[in-house]
């Protein structure tokens, strides 16, 4: 099979397995409103969804560097991600919301990182890498904008589960690639304890977007008269920048994965900065184009760095594992502020937080 078959095949199955899992992601806080009204309670679902996603990630993406292969991690998390997206439908109580946020975490955490790893392993050429992996950030921008066209909490639940049936009959179409099996023990606190300035920088620059993220849809709909489908405008903001960025990565922007991080990190304060003064729902798109841009500075480049220097699935999985602790740890954190001291007090802490995280990404070295 052609490596331009094989791209865009990989590019197809990225794409469709981000719209599935953005549709519900970035809607949660609206969908939980449904079932309760504690703000408290509203960041602990969303917080479940990554908590279950950690070890998720860890554990498999260690099992796909140990067997050497992607493709079956890949195939299993589109049938699980499938189900359990579509349970959603029936999660009409918050206990039940809660045991399907989980299950959900479960199965995507599953082919993340093996996803990540077969789109660097399967070309050799890797600057065209980041232009594959860009679909990751199209993914997101379509379920957005899908969730916004259905503007319904229930309907979206059957095409986000929809998104997965095409990515796994995608996925049947890929050639199943073999790489180096990675056995050695201990290969995991390896991998952390090599790379603890990365993971702690993302770690803390996440908390402090997860925070926010919890609060900003409700904020933009109680507070700045936003509806559902302007929510959805704002965040497509958002993906598109990303997109763009990550696939300008491939030819245009030659600078190394370490300065890439860094700059992502770094830049994300100024989002949370002009967050804090809107007044309006509109006013929040380039702010959200902003953090989308530097998404996709920290993501390519974090990941390519990783995966150039470690066993790759194993540290991919980590690096997404660190976004889901902080998935968790952000929307409590930004659930709790918000209800003690109200919406400004999450955009306060974010800056403060990720402040400490581009300073502490300043101690990454780069490697020969």
């Amino acid at each position: 099979m052609q490596k331009v078959q094989i791209n865009n095949l990989v590019r197809s199955a990225t794409f469709f397995q981000n719209a599935g899992i953005s549709m519900l992601f970035v809607f949660m806080p609206i969908i939980a409103k449904g079932v309760t009204e504690s703000i408290f309670e509203i960041g602990l679902v969303v917080a479940s969804f990554s908590f279950s996603q950690i070890l998720s990630e860890i554990y498999f993406g260690r099992r796909s560097d140990k067997k050497g292969t992607r493709i079956l991690f890949i195939k299993i998390g589109f049938i699980g991600c499938a189900a359990t997206f579509g349970l959603h439908y029936f999660a009409d109580d918050l206990t039940l919301l809660f045991l399907a946020r989980i299950g959900a975490g479960i199965c995507s955490g599953i082919m993340i990182p093996a996803m990540i790893a077969y789109a660097y392993e399967s070309n050799h050429e890797k600057r065209k890498v980041a232009s594959v992996i860009a679909f990751h950030a199209l993914g997101w921008m379509a379920g957005i904008i899908a969730a916004g066209l259905v503007n319904d909490v229930k309907t979206i639940f059957i095409v986000s589960s929809a998104f997965f049936i095409i990515g796994f009959f995608i996925s049947n179409k890929l050639p199943n690639i073999i790489s180096k099996k990675e056995l050695d023990p201990g290969t995991t606190k390896k991998i952390i304890q090599k790379n603890k300035f990365l993971f702690l920088s993302l770690l803390l620059r996440h908390i402090g977007a997860a925070s926010v993220w919890t609060i900003l849809p409700i904020m933009l709909m109680d507070d700045l008269g936003a509806e559902l489908y302007q929510v959805s405008i704002v965040y497509v903001s958002n993906t598109f920048a990303a997109f763009v960025l990550m696939y300008s990565m491939a030819n245009k922007i030659n600078i190394s994965n370490v300065t890439k991080f860094k700059i992502g990190i770094g830049a994300t304060t100024f989002v949370f900065i002009g967050l804090s003064f809107i007044t309006d729902w509109w006013m929040a798109m380039p702010f959200m184009a902003l953090v989308g841009g530097t998404w996709a500075f920290l993501f390519i480049g974090g990941n390519f760095h990783l995966m150039d220097n470690n066993p790759r699935s194993t540290s991919t999985g980590i690096f997404s594992s660190t976004l889901s602790i902080a998935t968790v740890v952000g929307p409590v954190v930004g659930g709790s502020l918000a209800f003690a001291l109200g919406f400004d007090s999450v955009m306060y802490f974010a800056i403060a937080i990720i402040l400490c995280a581009f300073a502490v990404s300043l101690k990454i070295k780069k490697e020969k």
